[in-house]
């Protein structure tokens, strides 16, 4: 059985950063899916077209991409070593979504170049945390 190192403050602060930030990817999600009618006064008539038409696996792997990662936050709160795959999991997930919703899409011509500014923070947000958890099961701080 391996020993626990005690992480530092900034773990702790990560780790709840972490519940909140994929809180709020459920909470996008949630929006997306179930709330697809208050969703359309937020965005334009063209946006929302484009959301309308995503495949249904898109809304699949966005449901894997979001609970992974909030599961692997909560994971990483308890520090259980379980958090790295369910947080390569969540990464990998929002790659797919992202490059497929700025790639796979018409919302950059429809929206302008600005629009990839938040998929990006997903992206570089996911990546970190992959990263981060797996630095913190080296040092022992999960396990």
């Amino acid at each position: 059985m391996s020993t626990r190192m005690k992480p530092p403050t900034s773990f702790w602060i990560v780790a709840v950063l972490a519940v909140i930030w994929n809180i709020m990817g459920v909470y996008q999600y949630y929006l997306g899916t179930f709330e697809l009618e208050s969703f359309r006064d937020m965005v334009s008539a063209e946006e929302f077209a484009i959301v309308e038409a995503m495949p249904a696996w898109y809304g699949i792997v966005f449901a894997i991409a979001v609970f992974s990662g909030l599961v692997a936050s909560i994971l990483l709160l308890a520090r259980k070593k379980f958090a790295v795959p369910l947080f390569a999991i969540s990464l990998i997930t929002v790659l797919i979504i992202e490059f497929y919703w700025l790639l796979g899409t018409e919302i950059i011509a429809v929206s302008g170049p600005k629009v990839a500014i938040m998929p990006i923070i997903v992206i570089a947000i996911a990546i970190f945390l992959y990263f981060y958890s797996k630095g913190a099961k080296q040092k022992a701080w999960i396990n």
